[in-house]
């Protein structure tokens, strides 16, 4: 890939004169109040120690320039050349350096025109799937190929002249020599944000607009993308921050990507039977009828107690949130499917579907023919929160040297008897991991205040419901929310990745690489 040494950097740690550097620039830092997230937010952060560690200064000199060739969603290809940036650690008192490091690549050609990108909006992706460990300690460039081959978002993005963040997070299968789990939750979410801290501490020296930093992410790290934009600057997870040396500033972005976000998980089991209770068990098993409308019942006051509305059906509820999905989200997706197709590929369609009416350019079907139409679910019940412990959830909720817990009620009692109690710590921890709580027990005014939120019609690894929430609330708290279901496509599908980085710019305010180019 063309590898220049310009400052090159070690794998997990600033070079000695770099990191001498950085203790000179980082005189001086500590003590000082800074202002949380976008211009206005108001929370001030009083400065520690941790903000002054040298470690914790990002050296604008370390990376090496590397140029790369990037397909779009065109299939044209586009030379890049970037500088990437290895960050040892984006905390002063790492629990585990490899985990808790950051990659930072920002373009500074592309296709032969120079590219200044300082204030270019920042993609903050992280690779979080089921809530396991992610590191990016040794990777030697962006992670530019992204599932079946094509580009990834970062690669679309650093292609776009946008800077691209690739952080590392400890995840629940972590476990230290003592047999102490140390990944758990919140563990993820908390170094997600200390990440996202050392940018901003590092204004001015990181590459790109820190005040516009987009995060991104699919499945577990979908939900922990949406978890980060709704809880910004939340002091709930202060002590967590100090004790993993977090800098001591902001950490609110500015947008949140999320793609099918497995979360809301105190309420998962009872959303999942309320979608896909009717249908059985890929796998071929049966589900315990009584478990499943146990399950389901206790949707109905759990929706009850969001109080969510929406313009055109009022107050949602259990008996009406189905077709508020299936018109808000299903059929208009399955619209778009139908209107991209050639009219043969349409009426060839429609014929192996008849369930679907086609007219004046719109779908129409029921809420129970779509259901048939999906098919086999892929959980069986209960789907997050298992009575044998052995679904990653509850592995996520793990504490010490304990492996697993049951984290809802319902499951707890099931296998320990009805005077069962959840371990004192769970309540705060479920807050912690649920971006709901931030917009709904506790409204979180340094929220983001835009979102991009993608969903597989056929992805039953949650329930559909989930995301449908999501979106309803932050539409309802004022938010810009841009969410669209994929007909016909499950879990992890990212159907227009192009739009997802245009969208950033639109959102942003950035008009372009090229516009923005040196002497132009």
């Amino acid at each position: 890939m063309g590898l220049t040494a310009a400052g090159a950097v070690p794998a997990l740690g600033f070079a000695p004169e770099a990191a001498a550097a950085a203790q000179g620039r980082a005189a001086g830092q500590g003590g000082v109040a800074r202002q949380g997230g976008a211009a206005g937010q108001g929370r001030a952060f009083a400065g520690s120690g941790a903000a002054a560690d040298a470690s914790l200064v990002f050296d604008p000199t370390a990376y090496t320039e590397q140029t790369i060739s990037i397909k779009d969603t065109t299939g044209t290809a586009h030379s890049v050349t970037y500088r990437f940036f290895k960050v040892a650690s984006y905390v002063a008192n790492p629990v585990n350096a490899a985990y808790q490091s950051l990659n930072v690549s920002a373009p500074v050609s592309i296709d032969g025109t120079a590219v200044d990108a300082s204030d270019a909006p920042i993609l903050f992706a992280n690779a979080v799937g089921g809530y396991m460990p992610s590191s990016v300690a040794n990777a030697t460039g962006i992670s530019a190929s992204g599932m079946g081959g094509g580009t990834s978002r970062q690669g679309l993005a650093l292609a776009a002249g946008y800077v691209v963040v690739e952080p590392g997070a400890r995840g629940r299968s972590l476990v230290d020599a003592n047999g102490t789990y140390y990944g758990t939750a919140p563990a993820a979410i908390v170094d997600l944000k200390a990440a996202v801290r050392y940018l901003k501490f590092n204004k001015g020296r990181v590459p790109g607009d820190v005040e516009r930093i987009v995060s991104s992410g699919v499945s577990a790290g979908g939900a922990l993308s949406a978890l980060l934009g709704a809880s910004g600057d939340s002091p709930l997870y202060d002590s967590y921050l100090a004790e993993i040396g977090a800098a001591d500033t902001s950490d609110a972005i500015f947008a949140s990507g999320d793609w099918c976000p497995i979360t809301d998980l105190e309420h998962a089991d009872a959303a999942y039977e309320w979608c896909w209770g009717a249908n059985p068990p890929a796998s071929g098993a049966t589900v315990d009828a009584t478990i499943s409308a146990d399950l389901k019942a206790q949707y109905t006051d759990y929706l009850a107690s969001l109080k969510l509305r929406a313009r055109g059906y009022g107050a949602l509820t259990a008996r009406n949130l189905d077709t508020y999905i299936l018109e808000t989200f299903i059929q208009p997706s399955a619209t778009t499917y139908l209107a991209a197709l050639t009219d043969a590929a349409r009426d060839a369609y429609l014929a192996a579907n008849p369930f679907i009416t086609w007219s004046a350019g719109k779908t129409g079907f029921t809420w129970a023919d779509f259901l048939t139409h999906v098919g086999a679910r892929k959980k069986s019940a209960p789907s997050f929160d298992g009575f044998d412990l052995s679904t990653p959830e509850c592995n996520l909720f793990g504490t010490g040297t304990t492996k697993a817990r049951h984290f809802t009620l319902y499951s707890l009692r099931h296998e320990a008897g009805d005077s069962a109690r959840l371990d004192a710590d769970l309540p705060a921890k479920l807050h912690l991991m649920n971006p709901m709580y931030h917009l709904v027990d506790k409204v979180n005014p340094h929220r983001a205040k835009h979102w991009w939120i993608r969903l597989g019609t056929k992805d039953s690894d949650t329930s559909l419901s989930v995301a449908a929430n999501l979106a309803t609330r932050l539409t309802a708290l004022g938010d810009d929310v841009d969410t669209s279901y994929y007909w016909d496509a499950g879990h992890g599908a990212d159907l227009d990745p192009s739009a997802f980085v245009s969208w950033i710019g639109e959102v942003s305010g950035h008009r372009g690489h090229r516009s923005r180019s040196r002497g132009k």
